[in-house]
């Protein structure tokens, strides 16, 4: 699926990427238990590699609990509203590659809709 209108860029940042880094101690599944923060980390790192970081690109940022906790570990673009799931490096490098730089939305890794917490 590919993004009809992209955002204009009337804010500082033209998209934002959300990842649930909560952690639930009583046991509970959360994004924490599935390496949610090596997602973050590795998104962080592409984005600023590949020049999309600052005004007028994207900002990877941590999040508490999404309450998608079901489809962990889950991350979200804005202002697209696109939900992510994700298991490796590789998976973070298409959705950079693909959502991030492209505006083209990664399908496979797609966040069923019903999946909650």
């Amino acid at each position: 699926m590919s993004i009809q209108n992209e955002p204009p860029v009337e804010g500082y940042y033209k998209r934002h990427i959300f990842f649930c880094l909560n952690e639930r101690k009583n046991g509970e599944d959360c994004c924490a238990r599935h390496d949610a923060q090596q997602g973050f980390d590795r998104c962080k790192s592409r984005i600023k590699q590949a020049g999309l970081a600052g005004p007028g690109g994207t900002r990877v940022n941590k999040a508490g609990c999404l309450d998608r906790c079901a489809g962990g570990p889950v991350a979200v673009v804005y202002p697209e509203a696109v939900w992510y799931t994700f298991v490796d490096s590789d998976d973070i490098d298409e959705i950079v590659d693909s959502h991030l730089r492209d505006g083209k939305v990664v399908e496979r890794l797609l966040l069923p809709p019903d999946v909650g917490r």
